[in-house]
């Protein structure tokens, strides 16, 4: 069975919701890696922009399951 997370009183699937999170962490990295020129020492920027989203997506469905609960639930 999926876990759900409570945000603002509505439940949503947790891999929906670590995705936001992760999505929000992704966009702050991909802005960042634009502006130190990191993209100039990358082949292929699609490839890496998904493999960076699939490695936050992972590391944040990693936490304990409370903290993206917590993150969410402030909105």
């Amino acid at each position: 069975m999926i876990a759900e997370i409570p945000v603002a009183g509505v439940l949503l699937p947790a891999p929906a919701a670590t995705a936001a999170v992760a999505f929000g962490l992704f966009l702050v990295a991909h802005v960042l890696g634009r502006r130190l020129g990191l993209y100039r020492l990358v082949w292929h920027p699609g490839l890496f922009d998904l493999a960076a989203f699939v490695l936050l997506w992972a590391a944040v469905s990693a936490l304990p399951p409370h903290l993206p609960a917590a993150w969410l639930s402030r909105v």
